[in-house]
């Protein structure tokens, strides 16, 4: 019959198919059976046979489970700041670990411990003790690893130890680990070798070894040559005096590759607005960022070097200023020169020559607009500086016209126009610098001081209080605040005002003594006199504050006290007569009339036609029976004669000047001014029971060779000098009372 047919019946069986058992056919299916490959007919698996975590390899897991999560917290927790409790995460990691290494030990091999889990724990630990500034068990954990020869890369961690010695300034000892972990890392990790050689050379400058140093960093400069090493290439260099190598030096700085594209991919070329919506996308990325900060880095370590190298290179700084320059616009950082240029005038500047700064600024007159509004702001500054207005007026127009967005051109243009009185003006120009950038200080200040011009205290109080929030400790805005607030006739608030100024510098003797006169007209004695005394213990030749502690004195009956504080005021005003007159008043008050007589007779020598002297002279003499008494009255009826006699004439020269003003004639009053020390004075002729005048016939010296045109120091504007072209910061000096822009 021949071979019969697959799944053909025979005897009521069918041939089995087993071409195709894998789709779920097999020996056993007969005709009619339900086709199930997966076997679904069967029902449910069975479910899983659970482990017994009872078992000592279910222990083990589990502790091994809890000690990685112990180790992720404490490094969430070292990331958040929380050093503590990341030090305390660590430590119970490491409690945990340990006991796992004992189960294992006792259940199964050594061979199979979990080395790396050990390494984890040990290296957090020790990273956690060193960042709690625990050195000590840091130092001791990181030996534990180096010391077992299981850890293949331990002895990288060396890096670490070395690097805690050089926190402890145990630099030898960090020289020697940083040498041991360079030994332990092969050639072909070069830039790892490269910063610990790194680390290696500013050891050796914290020892001052600087021919060890200058090895290692002209060795990083041959093979892998980065910023830090080239700066401290050169400092080392300058350290030792070398000349020639400073420059070889500078020449490697500068030469270093930033790795930086040009600038122009990020300007679009076309119209295309998908091109344009990247070019917007990646000109404030990240990367974007940090090619900024690696050449403003660069621009940095460049500068600094110019300025230190400049000195000392050449035979004068401004030759070697000049090298530097020049040796800067052959390279890739050709648009530093310029700054360079600026900082060269400054540098000048600090040093005094302004005719070298002045000359060095007016050459980039006919540069590009950005760098002739730097030159100019700062001319603008100088001669502003100088009270020469008009050419400072005529820089601040070419600054502005260069660089309309200025600020600090628009604010020393302010500044010539307030001091030309027109304050309406010169507060439009601080408005539009603010305007530009609103954390413009000087423009701040300023409109500040020109609102108070204006006697608009409320906006004059706003713009200093604005200033108060960013420049917290200011002297100058804490005292412009309180003077307001004195001229809003708010006592309390300029009390509390200047409580803050002496918290910033409790050694300003005038904020001292306004602060008296402000307890004082307050009605609080007390505690007046406790600020004019500080302020005397400071600055003890302020003459206001000398008169008002010498009445004080004679008010509360202390009158050997106050001798004291008027012999002072004679030394400092020998030509005033009051004040030895009080000297005498003194003493004749506290009983002591032969030292006053002696007073009298010294007074009447240096000033024989002072007549409250020869009176008093007159009065002791009587009182003491003496035989002068005749002598002295007939110099009194003398000096009486002479000074009616004066009095007639200055009185027929007022009434000629007044008819000359009837008929037409140009003379003008020129107006009084009221001093504080004049309301003082007033008041030591009004205290009880003297009888006896408190001026003399002496006037006060009043030089008037110099007229400040804006007024006191504390109300001049602050002027803005610029010193780089892209970037405004407050430089540590002053000049005047001026911030400057660095």
């Amino acid at each position: 019959m021949g071979r019969p047919m697959t799944a053909a019946v025979q005897d009521g069986v069918a041939r089995p198919m087993t071409a195709v058992q894998a789709a779920g056919y097999t020996k056993a299916v007969s005709r009619g059976s339900v086709f199930d490959p997966l076997g679904q007919a069967r029902g449910p698996a069975p479910p899983l046979e659970t482990k017994n975590e009872d078992s000592p390899e279910g222990k083990i897991k589990q502790l091994e489970k809890k000690v990685n999560e112990l180790v992720e917290e404490s490094c969430i927790a070292h990331s958040c700041g929380d050093l503590k409790l990341a030090l305390e995460k660590a430590k119970d990691a490491g409690r945990k670990e340990r006991a796992l290494v004992r189960q294992r030990e006792q259940t199964m091999s050594p061979a199979n411990i979990n080395l790396d889990l050990t390494y984890t724990v040990l290296f957090n630990l020790a990273s956690q003790y060193s960042a709690n500034e625990m050195y000590a068990e840091a130092l001791n954990t990181y030996q534990v690893i180096v010391k077992n020869k299981m850890f293949v890369n331990g002895g990288m961690l060396k890096v670490n130890m070395a690097n805690i010695y050089l926190k402890q300034r145990n630099y030898s000892k960090a020289i020697k680990f940083y040498r041991m972990a360079l030994d332990q890392i092969a050639s072909v990790h070069k830039e790892m070798r490269i910063k610990i050689m790194q680390n290696i050379g500013v050891a050796f400058i914290k020892t001052g070894q600087y021919t060890d140093a200058i090895s290692s960093f002209e060795h990083i400069m041959s093979t892998l040559p980065n910023l830090k090493a080239g700066f401290n290439l050169i400092l080392c260099y300058f350290a030792t005096g070398d000349r020639e190598q400073m420059k070889k030096a500078f020449q490697k700085l500068i030469a270093v590759p930033l790795g930086i594209d040009d600038d122009d991919k990020y300007i679009s070329q076309g119209d295309d607005p998908h091109t344009n919506l990247l070019i917007e996308a990646i000109k404030n990325d990240s990367l974007r960022q940090m090619e900024r900060e690696r050449k403003a880095t660069a621009e940095k370590y460049i500068m600094t070097a110019a300025k230190l190298i400049a000195p000392a290179i050449e035979t004068s700084f401004a030759v070697g200023y000049d090298w530097c320059v020049e040796m800067v616009k052959a390279s890739q950082y050709v648009e530093l020169a310029n700054d360079l240029e600026i900082n060269k005038a400054i540098t000048y500047l600090r040093q005094k020559d302004f005719n070298q700064a002045v000359e060095t600024l007016k050459m980039f007159e006919k540069k590009d607009s950005r760098v002739k509004s730097a030159a100019a702001t700062n001319l603008s500054f100088l001669y502003f500086l100088e009270n020469e207005f008009t050419q400072a007026s005529h820089y601040a127009d070419l600054a502005v016209n260069s660089d309309r967005y200025n600020p600090s051109a628009l604010t020393n243009k302010g500044n010539t126009i307030f001091a030309n009185g027109d304050y309406e003006k010169a507060a439009e120009f601080y408005k539009e610098s603010l305007r530009n950038d609103s954390s413009c200080t000087e423009a701040l200040y300023n409109i500040g001081l020109t609102y108070k011009k204006l006697n608009r205290l409320d906006e004059s109080l706003d713009s200093f209080l604005k200033l108060h929030a960013i420049l917290r400790n200011s002297a100058q805005v804490l005292f412009q605040i309180a003077s307001i607030y004195e001229l809003m006739e708010d006592p309390n608030q300029a009390i509390e005002w200047l409580m803050q100024l002496i918290s910033v510098v409790p050694t300003d003797s005038h904020a001292l003594a306004k602060l008296g006169e402000l307890y004082d007209s307050e009605g609080d004695k007390s505690q007046a006199f406790q600020y004019y005394y500080e302020s005397y213990r400071y600055f003890p030749s302020n003459i206001e504050v000398i008169e008002w502690l010498g009445a004080y004195y004679i008010d509360t009956q202390f009158c050997e006290k106050a001798i004291h504080y008027f012999e002072r005021a004679a030394l400092i005003q020998p030509t005033q007569v009051k004040w030895q007159l009080m000297v005498a008043s003194c003493f004749r008050r506290s009983g002591n009339y032969q030292k006053a007589l002696d007073t009298y007779k010294a007074i009447h020598r240096k000033f024989p036609e002072n007549a409250e002297c020869l009176r008093f002279l007159v009065r002791l003499c009587t009182d003491m029976g003496l035989k002068e008494i005749q002598e002295y009255a007939t110099k009194l009826k003398r000096v009486e004669k002479l000074k009616e006699i004066r009095e007639q004439r200055v009185k027929s020269g007022r009434d000629g000047s007044a008819r000359a003003r009837r008929e037409g004639s140009g003379g003008g009053d020129p107006g009084s001014i009221t001093h504080k020390g004049e309301r003082l004075s007033a008041k030591l002729k009004a205290l009880p029971g003297t009888y006896e005048p408190y001026e003399s016939s002496g006037n006060k010296e009043i030089d008037a060779s110099y007229i400040d045109p804006l007024g006191p120091q504390a109300e001049r504007p602050k002027t803005a000098l610029r010193k780089k072209i892209d970037e405004d910061e407050f430089a540590d000096e002053e000049l005047g009372d001026d911030l400057l822009p660095e």
